[in-house]
């Protein structure tokens, strides 16, 4: 009865320790998932393929396939457009000139280097909404807003822990977990933000802000950290400052075609997938006014296939590998035996759904990647949610900001990484700054959402 959780808790440990071995995540969780399938075709009372090809080693394949398609044509196609967009504005400089525009009001707290340190982190997350690369923008920031906060007096360190910070929220309706979200909940994207993820993260900020506050200025103290480098505050713009509504632009569109605003009388609506093209052809028409040029214009849209291309290779077959991988889960009896277990130990469905969220923030500091955690896990909610009979979204969403909070402290992770190579700071000092407000954080997200 129990072989099929025990044999699954087995292939997560596997799974755990490979990754841990920074073994590469895409070929760990599609090898697993479809050795779990395999290994449920032999076990009395399942079938994970209903539409078998007439050989179990070939159904495993047919699966992947079954995936790519599933994928491609919705989830991943629009994560494909946010990728292609997010490489588009980077290129033609919008993303810096919308970066310049929002760290302006820093330079105002001279006087408080701390509180300018604490900002940075509300004004990331507004800035991640539009850009929604976690790397992408903390490096982004660390060109801009870094040299600022270190001139105001705050260490390397602290200033770099508030900028990996502003990505550990990740919300808005372009970001990849909020389209997994959105399409696992078949919601709206612009509803599941309003609605959903702006009055948790509201509070979240305020308590991140508090105890980065803290915690950055009693250890710069202590550990005699605070620097006075004179860093330069210039940000080497390479486009008008209008371009900055650019980036903003598919979130315009998306707010103004929902429901929220239906002042037109005629309905109209247009999908993240559109608003992100429409923006792109938005950005080629200004480029070539701008340099006089169609050709060139027109020359500078490879950019957005390759980023395309990019997400796809990252992003989008990891999606795929995880739901290979969430399949595997399923069709071994993972969530009946994790409700077995947890309806034993006398949990209910609030209990459920801290241990998922608690085993989702461990998976992706395991990973290095919010996305990858989430994407394994959040398949397998609604049938959960279902038989607790709650709410999917009140399991899925503190799973989603579990995900990315993990990915905050993971020393495995890109922007970590990245942002630490950059201010020559080693990462794993940087996961020590990072540890207590994320714990605190995520301690209060879990309290706030289930008690």
């Amino acid at each position: 009865m129990y072989s099929g959780p025990v044999i699954s808790i087995v292939f997560i440990i596997i799974v755990a320790y490979l990754l841990i071995k920074k073994y590469y995540p895409h070929a760990v969780l599609l090898t697993a998932g479809m050795l779990m399938l395999v290994i449920a075709y032999y076990l009395p009372g399942h079938n994970p393929f209903p539409k078998s090809s007439g050989f179990v080693g070939f159904d495993a394949f047919v699966a992947i396939k079954d995936s790519f398609v599933k994928t491609n044509t919705d989830v991943g196609l629009m994560i494909m457009a946010i990728g292609g967009f997010v490489a588009y504005i980077d290129k033609i400089g919008a993303s810096t000139s919308l970066v310049y525009l929002a760290m302006k009001p820093l330079r105002l707290f001279r006087k408080y280097p701390y509180i300018a340190a604490s900002l940075t982190i509300p004004i990331g997350q507004v800035l991640f909404v539009c850009i929604p690369s976690a790397a992408g923008l903390g490096l982004l920031l660390m060109a801009s807003i870094f040299p600022i906060l270190v001139n105001l007096g705050v260490s390397r360190l602290s200033a770099l822990s508030v900028i990996t910070a502003s990505t550990a929220l990740c919300l808005g309706p372009a970001s990849p977990t909020t389209v997994s979200s959105t399409s696992i909940l078949q919601m709206d994207p612009i509803s599941y933000f309003v609605q959903y993820q702006i009055p948790l993260v509201i509070p979240l900020t305020i308590v991140m802000m508090v105890v980065y506050y803290l915690v950055n200025r009693y250890f710069d103290k202590k550990e005699g950290l605070v620097e006075q480098e004179g860093h330069s505050e210039n940000i080497q713009l390479t486009a008008p400052l209008y371009y900055a509504f650019i980036p903003v632009l598919p979130m315009i569109l998306l707010i103004l075609f929902s429901d929220i605003f239906d002042f037109l009388g005629v309905k109209i609506s247009i999908g993240t997938t559109a608003a992100m093209f429409v923006s792109l052809f938005t950005a080629i028409i200004l480029e070539a006014i701008r340099k006089r040029s169609v050709k060139e214009a027109f020359k500078t849209m490879s950019v957005f296939w390759s980023g395309m291309g990019d997400i796809f290779k990252t992003v989008v077959t990891l999606i795929i590998a995880a739901d290979i991988f969430a399949q595997g889960l399923i069709h071994l009896g993972f969530i009946d035996g994790l409700i077995d277990l947890t309806q034993h130990l006398g949990f209910g469905a609030v209990g459920i759904g801290v241990v998922m969220a608690v085993m989702i923030f461990l998976a992706a500091m395991l990973m290095g990647s919010g996305n990858a955690a989430f994407f394994a896990f959040g398949p397998l909610i609604p049938d959960l949610a279902g038989r607790l009979g709650i709410k999917t979204v009140s399991m899925l969403l503190p799973m989603q900001f579990s995900a990315t909070l993990g990915r905050t402290v993971s020393p495995v992770s890109g922007i970590l990484i990245a942002s630490a190579e950059v201010a020559k700071v080693p990462v794993i000092d940087l996961v020590k700054r990072n540890a207590i407000p994320v714990a605190v954080t995520l301690i209060i997200m879990l309290i706030y959402q289930f008690i």
